[in-house]
Parts: structure tokens; sequence; C-alpha cells
């Protein structure tokens, strides 16, 4: 009874422990890095406003067409 007790508080001891390791290994970005980040980020959100964009001028003649 005694060792299943102490298995199931090894979850969260453990759990919490991986997570200061990951937190302590984590370092923050210098600026060539987080400039690259940004770039990726401002692309993604291009390619997928353009994405949107088309998928809306091809919705709304097909639409039309099935509708009338």
């Amino acid at each position: 009874m005694s060792d299943q007790f102490s298995e199931l508080l090894d979850i969260p001891r453990d759990f919490v422990r991986d997570g200061a390791q990951f937190m302590n290994r984590c370092t923050k970005p210098d600026k060539r890095e987080f400039v690259k980040i940004s770039q990726a980020v401002g692309v993604g959100f291009v390619v997928m406003g353009a994405i949107g964009y088309i998928v809306k001028l091809v919705h709304i003649p097909v639409n039309n067409i099935l509708v009338a």
C-alpha cells in the first residue's frame, strides 16, 4: 500500500523536476534568431492569408452557380 502511494507521488514530482530542467535549459533568443523567427511567422501569415483569399475567390462564383 505504501509502495503504491509513493509511486503515485513520484509522478508529479518527476513532472515538476522535468519542467524545472526544461526551464533552466531554455535561453532567450538573440537578435538574429528573433528576426529569423519573426520573418518566418510573417511569411506564414502572408501565405495563409493568400490561401484564404484564393479560396474565397473560388468559393463565391461556385456558390453563385450552385444557388442560382
